[in-house]
């Protein structure tokens, strides 16, 4: 079990140095800053309900809502660009209450630590001279930190549209179950039309926003569908660090089906939603990953900047 760093930053440092890496554009996400939302139905397998007794993960279908977003700060930013994408589905729970799981294109985290992060952030920072970032910095970054190599320059693809992407949680999580028993799990959303990107001179040829006009179409012609493969953890599995990956050997379970059928009929409520990894029901607890517990702080930093059209 790993602790949390004594140099941990606050989330006012981290989301002031992901102003200074992407701009500053008020009332919009500091990540994910341009999306668009889904209706969408859940249906479990029941394959987890053995292992956890989260709700929505037994037997009943569960209506849920989708934001896909690309990853960057700018809500201008071109969908052609290589970065990552993010898929957030807020599943809404029999009680009344919600849980929310958050994913994007890429396995691995950046960063094994939030201290970690807000270096890469200000290695990032764009050089006032050329617009763009220095590279020689990140370089210097991970050779500080040369675990991190893999996660850092991992290329995410440009994909044919949200629904041919997969989805990864990053972070490892803990299912428990009605006995007390507790089994670490990461996450990843499988698209059933199958992963496809396209080729740098393929995205060249497309709009700067195709991927939400893509969406629309393909939701004319029907349902959008993933599923939900979790992969246990083994005894020597790291829980606490986002930035190595687990074994592809290791055996999945496919917990269940997402079913997209439409656009929400109010995107501007919904956008303006806070969607948290760290809101998780009963059944379903925290790993010790330090950038997991992390992120709720910085998001709550970030609603709290945007919904004051900061």
């Amino acid at each position: 079990m790993s602790s949390i760093p004594a140099d941990l930053p606050t989330a006012e440092q981290v989301v002031d140095s992901m102003e200074r890496m992407h701009g500053l554009y008020p009332g919009h996400r500091r990540s994910g800053a341009r999306g668009v939302c889904c209706k969408a139905t859940f249906t479990p397998t029941g394959d987890a309900a053995g292992l956890t007794t989260a709700a929505h993960l037994q037997d009943r279908p569960t209506p849920v809502i989708v934001r896909f977003s690309n990853s960057e700060g700018n809500p201008r930013s071109r969908d052609t660009a290589p970065v990552a994408r993010g898929m957030a589905v807020r599943f809404q729970l029999p009680n009344g209450g919600d849980t929310d799981l958050v994913a994007m294109t890429v396995p691995l985290f950046v960063a094994s630590t939030p201290g970690q992060f807000l270096e890469l952030t200000e290695a990032l920072r764009p050089d006032p001279a050329t617009g763009e970032p220095d590279m020689s910095r990140v370089q210097a970054h991970v050779a500080a930190h040369p675990h991190l190599a893999e996660a850092v320059t991992q290329r995410p693809p440009v994909p044919v549209g949200y629904g041919t992407a997969a989805y990864w949680a990053i972070h490892a999580f803990v299912w428990t179950d009605a006995a007390g028993n507790r089994q670490p799990v990461r996450y990843r959303w499988e698209p059933e039309a199958g992963r496809a990107e396209l080729s740098a001179e393929e995205a060249a040829g497309r709009q700067d926003q195709y991927l939400t006009e893509e969406l629309h179409q393909r939701l004319r012609q029907g349902p959008l569908a993933f599923t939900l493969q979790v992969q246990p953890a083994e005894e020597d599995d790291p829980t606490h660090d986002p930035a190595v990956a687990w074994p592809e050997r290791r055996k999945e379970i496919t917990a269940g089906r997402l079913e997209i059928t439409a656009p929400v009929d109010d995107q501007d409520y919904w956008a303006a939603q806070r969607f948290d990894p760290t809101r998780v029901t009963a059944g379903i607890e925290l790993s010790d990953d330090p950038v997991l517990t992390f992120r709720a702080r910085a998001y709550a930093e970030s609603y709290r900047r945007r919904s004051g059209n900061r």
